[in-house]
């Protein structure tokens, strides 16, 4: 007997993308312990025949046996009560103008390298931009198992230093773009939200999606009048799809407020940064005169600032969630 849930499409396939990645966690243990027990079978043919000729090899096999060790050890950190849901992310430009747009979309195509390198899927489902460069802001949908509790740490203040690109003089520019992370939270009883709390806009969408997304008034915006959240949403083409997913949305917003301040009540909860400036940062990317990534709450570096921007931000994540779990 099918159980009750199983004509409901997204509830069926939230399961099977749960059941898939306990699949996945379950082979690679099975590949680590087989790593080790050919590493462990190398090593006596070695010994017995006194030679050099499996060296090469044994230390490729620990290299990699060491990485699958590591991701498992990053997984048993994921036990937060939303780590294992999809996140949703909104990245916003500092002030700055060009420079600061700029290295808001830098940040977009950061993320979305990261997102492909770990077969996740990610939306656009709004977006700000400049017609000469940039964005001003964009919030994304992202999903995999883990997404949220991989990502969450991203919240926060980002600084980039380098030579402007639209600098006619090749002066060095600060710029600032803040992350924001939550997690998905569909149909949540948790939070109450009384409608006379609410401001709702609704404006036409603008960039790609055809003329019928262009010239109606399909985008929509919700506002949270005591705490100033606001969330929007542009990727469909019916306004009711986007209300439902705004508030589904704010909803999120607020429950991981309500749990990040232990507040009883959301009305009292204000954000905890409200500045996009100096002194509120918890990660630079210094490209000159130097080059230099830092995560300023573990203290984790890498003078290879390009592999960063390309995605490569699995060791910063890491070190954040090992220095959260330190820190408990």
């Amino acid at each position: 007997m099918k159980p009750d849930f199983w004509d409901d499409s997204e509830k069926a396939q939230e399961i099977f993308d749960i059941l898939k990645s306990k699949k996945g966690d379950v082979e690679e243990y099975d590949s680590l312990v087989e790593a080790l027990e050919e590493i462990h079978i190398m090593m006596e043919l070695a010994g017995e025949e006194e030679s050099s000729e499996y060296d090469g090899e044994i230390e490729k096999i620990i290299e990699e046996a060491e990485e699958k060790l590591e991701k498992l050890k990053i997984s048993t950190l994921l036990s937060g009560e939303f780590d294992g849901n999809n996140a949703i992310m909104m990245i916003h430009a500092g002030a700055g103008g060009m420079e600061a747009q700029d290295w808001a979309g830098m940040l977009l195509r950061m993320y979305h390298r990261w997102v492909e390198d770990h077969d996740f899927t990610m939306t656009l489902r709004e977006m700000n931009s400049d017609d000469e460069n940039g964005i001003k802001s964009c919030t994304l949908f992202i999903k995999g198992h883990n997404a949220y509790g991989l990502l969450k740490g991203e919240k926060g203040v980002h600084r980039l230093v380098r030579i402007s690109p639209f600098d006619t003089n090749s002066r060095r520019h600060t710029s600032f773009a803040s992350v924001d992370v939550f997690p998905e939270i569909i149909n949540d009883t948790e939070v109450e939200i009384n409608p006379s709390d609410l401001k709702i806009d609704t404006y036409r969408a603008s960039g790609a999606g055809g003329q019928h997304v262009n010239t109606t008034d399909s985008a929509v915006r919700i506002t949270h009048i005591p705490t100033g959240v606001t969330v929007q949403c542009q990727s469909e083409r019916s306004q009711i799809f986007n209300r439902e997913t705004a508030m589904n949305m704010l909803k999120a917003r607020l429950l991981l407020i309500k749990e990040e301040e232990k507040r009883e009540r959301i009305e009292d909860i204000q954000g905890k940064y409200s500045q996009i400036s100096w002194g509120s940062q918890i990660r630079s990317y210094v490209f000159q005169p130097y080059t230099l990534v830092k995560d300023h709450r573990s203290n984790y570096e890498t003078g290879n600032a390009e592999k960063v921007i390309d995605g490569n931000i699995d060791p910063i994540i890491n070190a954040y969630l090992k220095e959260l779990n330190n820190s408990k």
